[in-house]
């Protein structure tokens, strides 16, 4: 039994084959991407004692599960969208100092481009017309215009450009060009941004996150564990999750995220402060969930993100690296990315990300990351602080 209070420990990371994957099936890219993070840690499947996943199978997480020959004595399938997996590591860490369980394994995997291209499904325009939604419908805001509706809210309000908001496009894809594992490396400029197809105004295509197949998993073990293991430890030092609406005419403020809410908390209980972060794994399934979420993290102030994004501040080598992988705008977006932030957060934090690995002024590697999911349309919020000894 582990000790009540113990710390926890990521010792385990891995993808799962990313990009155009148009010959696996949603259930093998979990189980590739599970096998490759045991591997990792230098574990077997029998140390596993408890599953977290969400959105594949009728009964998730006990179909993946069971998929994957697990039989877990804790469990969690929170699904809150793109943050679920903040949220989800939070349990898993609540779970383990309780000693309920010793390592806890994290998955997710879609074949969400495979699934288009083979017309295996459509787009998404909204999540449905049922309960709350059904007062939003009639009036035709697609999934993206919500989006936009609270990019628009923040130029309104504090004068942010389209201009910034294209910067934060175009840092992210420099950062990719550094990573051979995105799926988009090719430079863009604030021009390009600005003139591709409009999606949703104020949003081109280039401002949306891209659309790939891929999956993730990341082990969280006890403390006594960590001896075992193959990698050094990156311990999870805080979290933090809020959820805010789900109408958009209950959000109090378009231009402020439950970020707000759940990195104050994370930073609260790791004892560090913004200040203190080397780096930023960021959802980023539009630029402007990027720049407001730097604000609500308080990496500046509220209306300051489109000053803060500009003169390369989100660059691997730059004042606070952030996305730098290259992000769901130009690595991998197969759906609910929250856990692809872990893993690049982990991965930084180790020294392993080659070349577009991150390094403090000193030439040192950073101690200290963020990793914040956003879920639905600003609706929910994950934020989980990870440090390395």
């Amino acid at each position: 039994m582990t000790e009540s209070g113990s710390k926890v420990a990521i010792t385990g990371i891995a993808l799962s084959d990313c990009g155009r994957v148009d010959e696996a099936t949603p259930y093998a890219l979990h189980a590739q991407a599970a096998r490759r993070a045991l591997a990792d840690a230098g574990l077997t499947p029998d140390v596993v004692d408890g599953f977290a996943s969400a959105g594949l199978g009728t009964l998730a997480p006990v179909e993946v599960a069971e998929y994957l020959g697990l039989k877990p004595r804790w469990v969690d399938s929170t699904s809150v969208g793109g943050s679920t997996w903040e949220v989800m590591a939070a349990h898993a860490a609540d779970a383990i100092r309780a000693g309920h369980a010793r390592a806890v394994l994290l998955v997710y995997g879609s074949t969400a481009r495979a699934d288009i291209k083979a017309k295996r499904r459509t787009s998404n325009l909204s999540f449905g017309a049922r309960g709350p939604l059904q007062f939003e419908v009639p009036y035709g805001h697609s999934l993206i215009a919500k989006y936009a509706m609270a990019a628009r809210r923040h130029m309104h309000e504090y004068g942010t450009t389209l201009e910034q908001l294209a910067q934060v496009a175009v840092q992210a894809r420099q950062n990719a060009s550094h990573n051979p594992e995105a799926m988009f490396r090719d430079p863009i400029t604030v021009d390009e941004v600005l003139a591709g197809p409009m999606i949703a105004d104020p949003f081109t295509k280039l401002h949306c996150c891209i659309r790939s197949d891929g999956g993730a998993a990341v082990l969280l073990v006890a403390e006594d564990l960590v001896a075992d293991c193959a990698k050094p430890p990156v311990w999870v030092l805080g979290s933090g999750e809020h959820v805010s609406h789900t109408t958009m005419s209950e959000w109090d403020d378009f231009t402020v995220s439950p970020a707000a809410v759940s990195g104050r908390l994370a930073f609260e209980r790791a004892g560090v402060r913004p200040d203190e972060i080397d780096i930023a794994e960021i959802y980023d399934a539009f630029t402007y969930m990027t720049l407001v979420t730097l604000e609500d993290l308080g990496f500046c102030a509220k209306g300051e993100g489109g000053a803060f994004v500009e003169k390369g501040r989100l660059l691997h080598d730059g004042e606070l690296p952030t996305n730098t992988d290259g992000g769901g705008l130009s690595a991998q977006h197969p759906g609910m990315r929250g856990l692809f932030l872990l893993v690049e957060a982990a991965r930084q934090l180790r020294g392993e990300a080659g070349g577009h690995q991150v390094r403090r002024p000193d030439g040192s590697l950073p101690r200290l990351a963020v990793a914040s999911g956003t879920g639905g349309w600003f609706c929910s919020a994950g934020t989980v602080v990870l440090g390395r000894d």
